[in-house]
This record gives structure tokens, sequence and C-alpha cells, in this order.
């Protein structure tokens, strides 16, 4: 894990992975900047390449036309390649994404790093908005935007509640066609993209409301022990089917001995994951989901830190499809239940 997190400030308790500068949960996002040591610019520079077939001593150099490179300008490292139509997107841009919303109280930056060597940066704020289920359920609101230095990649806002007892996370994406809110790098980080950061805010404000209506159902409805197995087979054997081909897995790990042993997980954690004893979990579809969220948040992360991607999956990369697939069916079976 400590490969992927470059550099990290984060206000409140340590994070599970125990890195960062600790800071105060009044910093604004200059001082947040400042702080998670993303304080450096990026520029595209041309990339070159040799003159003759073989390399030598004394080749020549030529200006690869249309190559480009994504270089951070500190100290050099290049964080991509990129075409000519790639337009960076700076530190300090990103981040005023926040600065309206932090100085009229609407919300306060809570983390903010840099993962895999600079390629990805991340900034999270927690918002004003937070509901409580029965039992004491507390569920608060946050706003990530993820801002990757790679071509190909844009510009990303979720809207990310986190269910406080156990702080499983569930991105949930913003604008009304259901899609993630998104910028691509084929523009200047101008006033139009703080018009579209405002409106977000205001979606993220509506998204907290229908999370809400969404949950009180789930925790509403009984979960029967047989639709929970048939729920977590209909979630997890696609989506292990499509892990083992990406990692190649090898043949002497059978799919029903990995199959078996993360629905074990999951049923654990249904039952005995922090919050399961609570009147909007035990034996709900709510529940049911949180244990999906806690393996894919807390244990599958556990075996990911030596990959490197544990933070940005919770986020962004495979564990959050899952969960996204999780929230979605679980509700499906509620509907019948």
């Amino acid at each position: 894990m400590a490969a992927a997190v470059e550099t990290m400030a984060f206000a409140g308790e340590v994070p599970w992975h125990g890195l960062g500068v600790p800071v105060e949960d009044t910093m604004t996002p200059e001082e947040m900047l400042e702080a998670a040591g993303l304080n450096w610019t990026v520029s595209r520079r041309p990339a070159y390449t040799i003159k003759e077939p073989v390399w030598h001593e004394n080749v020549g150099l030529v200006n690869a036309e249309g190559h480009h490179f994504i270089v951070r300008d500190t100290d050099n490292s290049v964080l991509s390649a990129c075409g000519n139509d790639y337009v960076p997107f700076q530190n300090a841009d990103t981040f005023k994404f926040f600065k309206k919303f932090v100085s009229n109280g609407a919300m306060k930056m809570e983390t903010a790093g840099s993962l895999k060597d600079g390629q990805d940066i991340w900034g999270l704020a927690k918002l004003e908005s937070s509901f409580e289920l029965p039992g004491g359920d507390r569920i608060e609101g946050y706003l990530l935007i993820d801002s990757p230095h790679v071509s190909g990649k844009a510009l990303t806002i979720l809207f990310t509640p986190i269910r406080v007892v156990c702080s499983n996370t569930m991105a949930l994406a913003l604008g009304g066609d259901g899609k993630r809110f998104r910028v691509l790098h084929l523009q200047a980080f101008d006033d139009d993209i703080m018009k579209a950061a405002e409106e977000a805010l205001g979606i993220s404000e509506t998204k907290m409301a229908e999370f809400q209506e969404q949950t009180t159902f789930l925790s509403s409805k009984q979960a029967k022990p047989i639709d929970i197995q048939k729920f977590i087979a209909e979630l997890l054997q696609p989506e292990l089917l499509i892990e083992r081909a990406k990692l190649d897995i090898a043949n002497d790990v059978p799919f029903a001995e990995q199959f078996n042993r993360t629905a074990e997980q999951v049923h654990d954690a249904i039952a005995l994951s922090p919050g399961a004893d609570l009147t909007s979990a035990k034996g709900t579809w709510w529940g049911a989901l949180n244990g999906v969220t806690y393996v894919m948040d807390h244990t599958k992360r556990e075996s990911e830190r030596v990959k490197g991607g544990a933070l940005y999956s919770t986020w962004l990369g495979p564990n959050a499809v899952v969960k996204r697939r999780a929230l979605d069916l679980a509700t499906e079976y509620a509907k019948t239940a």
C-alpha cells in the first residue's frame, strides 16, 4: 500500500493504512493541497526518438511527431504518454472545485493525496448532509474528486456515502443519466467546469436524499438465508470470473475454491462485521449489502496492498464496481421480500 500512496494529508481519525500527515478539519483547499504535498505542476512535453535503427553513443534524436509525455515539473518524472490534444489539469486548479463550498460551510476538507507516484490525485470533502437509520446507524456524505495525470483517463467526481460504524464506502454516480460526472482532458480547467462543479454539489445533495430512501427501504426488508445465498452467488460468480481472466490466476486455484472462500468472507461479514448487530442491518438486505461492502473495502483490500491498488479500487476500481452492483442487486431482492 505504501507504494500506492505517495503523499497524503487527512483530518480526523488516522486512515486504515496509517499513512499521511494529520491536519485540522478547518483547512482551506489551498492549505490541504500544500499539506498533502500536491503543490506541483505538470506539463506536456514533446517526445523524441532516435534517427537511426540501432542505438549508439552519438545517435541523433528527432521529434516523435504527435507524441508527448505528461511530466511532473518538480522532478521531471514521466507520468504518462499522451497525444497532441491532451490538456493538463493542474492540481491547484482542480482544488478550486472545493473552494466556494468550503468557504460557505457546505463542506470540509477531509483527505487529499497522490497515488501511483503522482499519476492519480484526489481530494475528499465531507458534506454537511447526513442521516441515521434505526439503531443509530449513521451515514455521512462525501464528495470525491479524482484527477488523473494519465492520458485516456478523465477527471471524475463521485458522491460517496460512508457508513460511520465500519467506514464502508459506496461510490455513487453523479448525473441524471446514472453515469459518473467526468471531464476529459480536452479543454482547460475553466469557469465552465467550475459551474459544472456547482451543479455536481447540488446533484450530490439530491443523491444523498435518494440514498437515504434506498437504504431505509433495504433496512426495512428481511433477507431470508436462501435468498442471501442466491444474492452472493449472482453477484460474485461473474466478478470472480472477470478477476481471474485479468489476473491470469493459475489453474491450481480452482474457481469453486476461490468462490467459496470469497462467499464465506461475505457470509461472515454479514453476521460479524462492525454494525452487523444494529437494528437496521440484522437480518435485512441493508445488512447483506454491507457484508459485501465490508469485504470489498476491508478484507479484499488487505490482499491488494502488495499490488498498490487498494485505495483506488475502493473508490473507482473493481471493488467499487462490485459495490454498485451489490446495491442494485440487493434492491431487486428486497422488492420481492
